[in-house]
């Protein structure tokens, strides 16, 4: 596979795959070939761009959060993967990404910790989709500096069994999801629109910044969740606090922090007509179920809101088989927005 963007374009516009003007930005290295899949399953659904079916190979990354605490994250995540024909490797004896204490301590071992991960990625010859937010910004992070300094890479490569050459690149699940020929498949085959949810998207501050890092929404305003909302047939909600920071990791050290810091969330995003928030983001997603009842008690109001993963919201437009299983998980009833767009109950009253 190569990264050449010249090579790629030509390789591109040669092959019977591709039309002209569907080039990535960041050239993709998944495997480019018919999907070869039963016509029962070409039924269901397939990710098509003009018509034609494609097959997108990812190294899967979960992390540690989504073996834990955002198990639903994981789930819903390969859930509609699988729906949209987009096929997961996971990366076999992956390790923790460093996330979050790597990078405040050491930052040769920040770098190090990813680039083994991404070593094992290319020798898979696959692009890595890590669904977390914050696997996602210290992957990315790791590949794009160890792109542009040859003297740490191959320091950290001469420790590793597995060299990282730079061939492969970082995408969140995020990205992955929202690209137009995935977004496309995803709007043809809607089983149940989402009408009347009216969503807070809500990014965090690490999916997108730093920004010529990560690279693949404005980091200011971005967008992509919202279109991937507006693609279900939510009504995502326009709001000031779909970047701020709702604490991270304070929420073990300083409570009384991230308590205020989800009220203020969760305050603006009542205020302007929201009915739940979705985020892709496992720590935003404790931190902003977690601490409601602080935050409600702190600001003397009612801040009680489902909080949702956008794979789940997704899945659940397609009715992916399996996908309400994720609301097992929940801290938070989610039942008061499945009752708007029309979806059972998990759970009578509360969630399971």
């Amino acid at each position: 596979m190569t990264s050449s963007s010249g090579e790629w374009r030509k390789r591109t516009q040669s092959a019977p795959l591709f039309e002209k003007g569907l080039e990535t930005k960041r050239p993709s290295h998944w495997e480019e070939a018919w999907i070869q899949t039963p016509l029962s399953l070409r039924e269901r659904v397939g990710v098509r761009v003009k018509n034609k079916d494609y097959r997108m190979n990812y190294a899967y990354f979960p992390g540690c959060s989504l073996e834990s605490t955002a198990k639903e994250f994981h789930n819903s995540t390969t859930l509609v993967a699988s729906a949209l024909g987009i096929e997961l490797a996971e990366i076999p004896d992956w390790n923790c990404c460093g996330a979050t204490s790597a990078h405040n301590l050491d930052h040769e071992l920040s770098i190090s910790l990813p680039a083994r991960n991404l070593g094992i990625a290319e020798r898979m010859g696959m692009d890595v989709i890590a669904p977390c937010a914050a696997c996602y910004n210290r992957m990315r992070s790791a590949e794009v500096e160890l792109k542009v300094n040859r003297a740490l890479r191959d320091d950290i490569n001469s420790k590793l069994e597995k060299k990282f050459t730079g061939a492969i690149t970082v995408k969140s699940a995020l990205e992955v999801f929202t690209q137009p020929e995935v977004l496309a498949a995803v709007s043809e085959h809607i089983r149940k629109p989402l009408t009347g949810l009216k969503p807070a998207c809500y990014y965090g501050c690490l999916l997108v910044r730093p920004p010529k890092v990560m690279g693949f929404d404005d980091a200011e305003d971005p967008k992509s969740l919202d279109e991937a909302m507006k693609t279900v047939g939510a009504e995502p909600i326009d709001w000031y606090f779909k970047i701020e920071c709702c604490g991270a990791s304070f929420g073990i050290s300083k409570s009384e922090i991230v308590a205020k810091l989800v009220g203020d969330i969760i305050s603006n995003a009542k205020a302007h007509g929201a009915n739940c928030i979705v985020t892709a983001c496992p720590l935003c997603m404790t931190n902003l179920e977690m601490r409601q009842a602080a935050a409600s008690k702190l600001r003397g109001e009612d801040l009680s809101m489902p909080i949702f993963f956008f794979t789940e919201l997704l899945g659940l437009a397609l009715e992916a088989p399996g996908i309400k299983k994720c609301f097992a998980s929940h801290l938070i009833d989610v039942n008061p927005a499945l009752d708007l767009i029309g979806k059972e109950p998990v759970a009578d009253g509360a969630a399971v």
